[in-house]
């Protein structure tokens, strides 16, 4: 026994087993096939010192992988981003609230970040804080940070966001033109001015449930509440009229600088069909733009 092996303790090698034959599109020869490789693990020399190692190695180099075409998969489109700008009494609010429940949106409003900047004792809010309480307006450079840093939050960026009545002005659509901020679509709610005076005018709020309910359109359901309900000091025929004037003269200005992306709806209707006409367009802009994501992915 030339090299020390006990061919005594040796079994038998365990019967191949059959392995079915492989559809795969690739540049391998038959020849190359499983099943024909593997019977060829045999013993290529008389000395009994030689494994099976060896013709298994050599197998494994022979079972190359197929030559697979991998395709890009197609990108994830980019979120949206949307502007809306509506009247006083247009139904902005009302609309905001069905765009981001259906589309995932995050509802970014200057007003809600002022007062949150304020709340927080945050540099930004103790400065507007400051102006406010002089009765002067907040300059623009204070809002438009406010602004600029909730558009960069890790949310804004991941799911898109719903830019609420701002920019009011040329020079606030200047400054986040210049930040790096784009809209991928401008949305005006246009309503008659008199159909706006009644909105405004028959406003009312419940102070103790925070409600808000109109005279004609949405009436209070008791006695009781009716009893209670207040009106805001600048909710009158004669101070809606000044602030419809000082809307339009901003809103004006500011889509000189989305003329492109602008969409005007009709927003004196039920808020349901506002919504639907702002679903249709929201909806083919999305189609567009995983049309375009498929398109290059497929190149």
């Amino acid at each position: 026994m030339a090299c020390g092996v006990n061919f005594s303790t040796i079994t038998q090698p365990r019967p191949q087993p059959c392995y079915p034959s492989l559809s795969l599109s690739s540049s391998s020869s038959p020849s190359n096939s499983p099943k024909s490789l593997i019977s060829q693990l045999s013993l290529v020399s008389n000395n009994p010192c030689l494994s099976l190692r060896r013709d298994r190695t050599l197998a494994r180099s022979r079972l190359r992988a197929p030559n697979f075409k991998v395709l890009a998969s197609a990108k994830k489109p980019e979120p949206l981003k949307i502007m809306i700008s509506g009247a006083p009494a247009s139904g902005k609010g009302t609309q905001c609230e069905l765009i981001t429940q259906k589309y995932g949106l995050v509802h970014v409003s200057a007003g809600d970040l002022l007062r949150a900047e304020i709340a927080a004792g945050s540099e930004n809010g103790r400065r507007a804080k400051e102006f406010m309480e002089k009765g002067k307006l907040v300059p623009n450079e204070i809002v438009v940070m406010m602004v600029k840093e909730r558009l960069l939050q890790p949310d804004s960026q991941e799911n898109g966001w719903l830019l609420d009545g701002y920019p009011r002005s040329l020079s606030q659509a200047t400054a986040l033109k210049e930040f790096g901020f784009k809209p991928d679509l401008f949305i005006l709610l246009e309503v008659p001015e008199d159909t706006l005076v009644e909105r405004v005018v028959g406003r009312r709020l419940d102070p103790v449930t925070g409600k808000i309910y109109h005279l004609k359109y949405s009436p209070p359901e008791t006695e009781e509440i009716a009893a209670r309900l207040t009106q805001r000091f600048d909710d009158t025929e004669e101070k809606v009229k000044l602030r419809l004037r000082t809307h339009h003269q901003n809103v004006e200005a500011v889509l000189s600088m989305y003329t492109d992306i602008t969409v005007k709806i009709n927003g004196s209707i039920y808020k349901e069909d506002v919504f639907a006409q702002i679903d249709s367009v929201l909806t083919e802009l999305l189609e567009q733009r995983q049309a375009t994501s498929e398109s290059l992915a497929a190149k």
